[in-house]
């Protein structure tokens, strides 16, 4: 019984179980992690890390197309599909591979399989059932099982017409009309994977406009973009009935008071996630659920001792690096180390990796302005910006919105070129708490891209030199 009692147990191993495995491990905690398909989770099997390498091959082909913009000449330009999505697999398996490797350094013990929760411990934590293995003990316990697909009635991925993420990753054909249904990140990731590629790309939205967290001056620029590359917008709008036929699906919408009726070869699925909270062990338990999603407190403990919850599985924003950065504040708070601050939902950034890139962390001008604050907003466009210009990327723009009163940094919101890497700046700025007097004072390199960052705080104060 010893070999398996260990000082933690982690149910799950994507971003949030593997990192919190490794970091307590490495603060002296024998550690198990219990994970039932692919270490590294959906992200980076399924989600996050395939989709960019799908994504970097679409933005290769589109600069091959304009190679004479730049000077250049090329030959037919073309793609194998095929060759394509296995170059995304790669990618996958080779970070896969080196999770593992990481966990196998920091002395983690790797458990495949399904797991739940058998027995609690009034003492916290309990011990866990693993199916077809002998369970395992500890007196904490964290449930990191992630999430899977919302899936709408008489939308369920067939393998065929309709498909999830999963299916979009690995498509079996090209189609040459495509709808998706949902224009979060996911939705407009996979619409600009097809659309660059040649396929019409309809996309259907509830909300009255795309990308709906994001700043509305943001969506109404991404949605001018989309459209110039061809996309078809219907937002506001109803999704009314399916019909399939021997090669097309038929899909029928009503929006802006019209119905629509569009035949395509597939339709994409991305309208949410659901919590994977089934079969694990929560009933009878006090740890509360709700909406599919695990409540828990500011440092992820959940209604009873020793048990905790992170990542998907705990609620939005549904990101790799929340889950990540919680896997931190759960192991540290576990472990007792002090000053362990508690997740600050305005500091997590939010990326999308369509064409053009978009990027987000705070507060939307819209929703300061609810909150009550009275704000300055700075904005710079990337075709003011000489580094923007050399590398002919010229659509995009910075926008950030400050507290007018103590220059406090509320939000900063972004469109164009490598504004996913770009955002970590401000993100930055907000953990320190930086003022406007401070971004000003800071000295950005030139040429870059990142000078629009400064020249937007300067415009929020009516100083910018550029513009």
């Amino acid at each position: 019984m010893a070999d398996n009692s260990f000082d933690l147990v982690v149910i799950g191993g994507g971003p949030g179980g593997y990192v919190a495995a490794i970091r307590a491990a490495q603060l002296g905690m024998k550690t198990a992690l219990i994970e039932r398909e692919h270490l590294g989770g959906i992200c980076l099997n399924w989600g996050c890390i395939p989709t960019k390498a799908l994504l970097r091959s679409a933005e290769v082909y589109r600069q091959m197309q304009h190679a004479a913009s730049y000077g250049l000449s090329a030959g037919q330009v073309g793609f194998d599909l095929g060759k394509v999505v296995a170059r995304s697999r790669g990618v996958s398996a080779q970070l896969q591979a080196g999770v593992k490797h990481l966990l196998k350094k920091n002395k983690v013990t790797v458990i495949e399989g399904s797991a739940s929760l058998a027995q609690l411990d009034a003492k916290g934590g309990g011990t866990v059932a693993i199916a077809g293995k002998d369970s395992v003990s500890a007196p904490h316990i964290i449930l990191a099982t992630g999430a899977r697909a919302r899936v709408l009635p008489g939308l369920e991925p067939d393998g065929k017409f309709i498909w999830s993420y999963k299916e979009a990753l690995v498509p079996d054909t090209m189609p040459k009309r495509l709808l998706v249904i949902g224009s979060g990140a996911i939705g407009i990731e996979f619409a600009s994977f097809f659309n660059a590629l040649g396929a019409e790309v309809t996309v259907v939205e509830m909300m009255d406009r795309v990308l709906p967290v994001e700043d509305e001056e943001i969506s109404a620029m991404a949605r001018k973009s989309f459209e110039k590359q061809g996309m078809k917008i219907l937002t506001s709008a109803t999704l009314k009935g399916i019909t399939k036929a021997a090669a097309t699906v038929t899909v029928a919408v009503e929006a802006g008071g019209a119905g629509h009726e569009i035949v395509v070869d597939r339709v994409i699925t991305a309208i949410g996630i659901v919590g994977n909270v089934e079969n694990i062990g929560l009933e009878g338990t006090r740890i509360k659920v709700e909406k599919t999603h695990i409540v828990t407190d500011p440092h992820c403990r959940t209604g009873e001792k020793g048990i905790y919850a992170i990542g998907d599985i705990a609620g939005a924003p549904w990101l790799a690096h929340k889950a990540s950065h919680e896997a931190i504040i759960c192991v540290e708070t576990i472990k007792g180390l002090p000053d362990v601050h508690p997740l600050d939902m305005g500091k997590i950034p939010g990326c999308t990796y369509c064409h053009p890139q978009v990027a987000s962390v705070g507060l939307s001008e819209a929703r300061a302005k609810a909150k009550g604050y009275q704000v300055k907003v700075g904005r710079f466009p990337f075709m003011a910006n000489g580094k923007a210009i050399a590398l002919g990327e010229t659509e995009g723009m910075i926008k950030t919105v400050f507290d007018a009163k103590t220059g406090e940094l509320l939000g900063a919101h972004m469109i164009g070129a490598e504004v996913t890497e770009m955002i970590q700046g401000y993100v930055v700025a907000k953990t320190l708490e930086t003022t406007e007097a401070e971004l000003m004072h800071t000295i950005f390199p030139h040429p870059t891209l990142s000078e629009m960052m400064h020249e937007s705080v300067l415009d929020a104060y009516g100083r910018a030199v550029h513009m």
